[in-house]
């Protein structure tokens, strides 16, 4: 961490503290759930340009530059801010949005979504392609000015109460299948949309959802990006997404580990060691990816983050059981750390894909 703060960070901590209830951190377990104040939260932080700092203020932010940017997103999780209640809005649709969209999208779309005033849900995993988002099979067949879609997806997060999704489809099933896909603007309120929520394992706002679409009409204008570019819009929306996981993942990892540092059990100091120096490392490769990006270079370090992250984030809470003994089975809120951790190998791509990533493109490895 940087030992002094620059003032648009000192700005947002202040903001930050004058928004909070002052019994916030007194009752953390009961406000860490209120759907209220998270909406509150996202308003307000829209209007004062917190939402995303890097752009200008009509879209929710202050024209800041993306160290302190970063620097901010840190300051919110350390202190605990509270949780947007759609991170899929503004943190990986919204984006792609801004870059691909229509003035007329961007228009209709982009400040209701900041706003939180409408949810969006990503259409990206299906069950028959796993992680393998280029082996969808969900079709889009143009016809005139509509394309008619039929397919399926699955852990589509909050698409009961999400009123939009950016929503991938083939429409070219003759191209290479990174190239045959497109990204279009579904309505979910559209006729043959039907939504059905999975029943989640622990407790979570965050619901999983099947989204069946039996021939749903789409608007051609409805497009967002190229046809056949739905490759590069999911590239570019997702990577605003691991730059958040990579700092949620590592503000986690401190609060488990602190909940730790006191164990008295030899048996605990390896790895409570190892898991001091990953959680540093993580840090370190985060800050490195920033300076990369800010000097114009490559910057590899997303895939490393989001796996280095992921996988320590459940180590962290493994010991953390260990460590409180036979006392854990008991502990509800221990219990959902470990639950929720284990979501995190999954959701911005899993573990399997990302070390198939490194493997290949960073290391040069031979295809298995």
């Amino acid at each position: 961490m940087t030992t002094s703060l620059t003032a648009p960070v000192e700005e947002f901590a202040e903001w930050l503290t004058e928004f909070l209830p002052d019994d916030y951190y007194e009752r953390y377990r009961q406000y860490r759930w209120d759907i209220r104040l998270r909406r509150e939260y996202q308003r307000a932080a829209f209007e004062a340009g917190w939402i995303q700092p890097t752009w200008p203020r009509e879209h929710g932010g202050r024209s800041l530059n993306l160290r302190d940017a970063m620097e901010i997103r840190i300051q919110a999780a350390l202190r605990s801010a509270p949780k947007l209640p759609n991170i899929a809005g503004p943190n990986v649709a919204a984006p792609g949005i801004r870059q691909f969209g229509t003035p007329e999208q961007i228009d209709r779309l982009l400040v209701p979504l900041l706003r939180g005033d409408e949810w969006w849900a990503l259409g990206m995993s299906e069950p028959e392609a796993g992680s393998d988002f280029a082996g969808l099979r969900t079709r889009a067949e143009r016809d005139g000015d509509l394309f008619r879609v039929n397919g399926h997806k699955i852990w589509t997060t909050q698409a009961h109460e999400s009123r939009w999704c950016t929503l991938y489809a083939r429409t070219d099933p003759d191209a290479p299948k990174h190239r045959g896909i497109s990204c279009l603007i579904l309505d979910l309120h559209s006729p043959g949309v039907r939504v059905e929520p999975i029943r989640m394992a622990s407790a979570s706002d965050e619901t999983f959802c099947e989204v069946f679409l039996d021939d749903v009409e789409v608007p051609v204008d409805n497009l967002l990006g190229p046809c056949n570019g739905g490759w590069n819009v999911a590239l570019a929306s997702l990577h605003h997404e691991r730059q958040m996981i990579w700092i949620m993942n590592w503000v986690e990892i401190k609060r488990g580990l602190d909940s730790v540092r006191g164990t008295r059990d030899p048996g605990n100091y390896a790895e409570l060691g190892s898991l001091l120096a990953d959680a540093e490392a993580l840090r370190a490769t985060g800050y490195r990816a920033l300076n990369n990006e800010l000097t114009g270079r490559p910057t590899p370090e997303a895939d490393i983050l989001k796996l280095l992250g992921s996988v320590t984030l459940q180590r962290v809470w493994d010991l953390s059981a260990a460590a409180a003994g036979p006392a854990s089975t008991g502990d509800a809120d221990l219990l959902f750390e470990r639950q929720d951790a284990l979501a995190a190998t999954i959701y911005g791509g899993t573990s399997e894909v990302q070390r198939n990533i490194i493997a290949e493109r960073l290391l040069g490895l031979p295809k298995g």
